[in-house]
């Protein structure tokens, strides 16, 4: 078996918060040579995924903005590739937890911190979870299992955080790595006004 290699993506929030998606999201995915790409949710317009596909097979999950245009989305996915189960979800969780977390991400920032947890009660077996939503990127080990949010290319959740999208690549022997890759503040991607 050959290495895989998994462009990882969240968050592009098109056309509701930017017009168009960043200009380096299909070079790097190209270059990188990605044979699927895993979108995390927040889409907001089915055209974004048709535009990935072009580059490999898009595996999509539903955000807390895409109840409207991408309903039929799952809210989480259970994904092998070469024998790695991949769990996927947006990370919001329920209406009733999204609602609940939002005055304590106002009040004291985004933080992983509150979302693990449920993401790791959801993919029990999982030994990588793929989220999104906070726009933060995270690419860490914790007990076996690698969290990996790949921010978002659009929207940082800090003005100190870059622009992000990721990779990871899974090896012939089943050995997983993240990466994640920072991307220029073009003007290509600007936010609506």
């Amino acid at each position: 078996m050959a290495m895989v290699v998994l462009g990882v993506i969240a968050d592009t929030h098109i056309p509701d918060r930017v017009r168009r998606l960043h200009p380096e999201v299909i070079p790097h995915f190209r270059a990188a040579g990605v044979q699927a790409i895993l979108h995390a949710g927040d889409i907001s317009a089915p055209a974004i995924l048709a535009e990935l596909e072009q580059v490999a097979p898009v595996f999509a999950v539903r955000g807390n903005r895409d109840w409207l245009w991408l309903p039929h989305l799952p809210s989480k996915r259970c994904l092998d590739f070469q024998g790695v189960q991949i769990g996927m979800a947006h990370g919001h969780g329920s209406w009733k937890q999204y609602l609940w977390d939002k005055p304590f991400f106002y009040r004291h920032g985004y933080q992983h911190s509150r979302l693990l947890p449920r993401l790791q009660a959801a993919f029990p077996d999982a030994r990588v979870i793929v989220f999104g939503h906070g726009h933060t990127a995270l690419n860490q080990w914790i007990d076996g299992q690698l969290f990996f949010n790949p921010g978002s290319p659009h929207l940082p959740d800090r003005k100190d955080l870059a622009r992000s999208i990721g990779v990871l690549r899974i090896s012939a022997e089943n050995e997983v790595s993240g990466e994640i890759l920072a991307l220029s503040n073009q003007a290509g991607s600007a936010t609506l006004a």
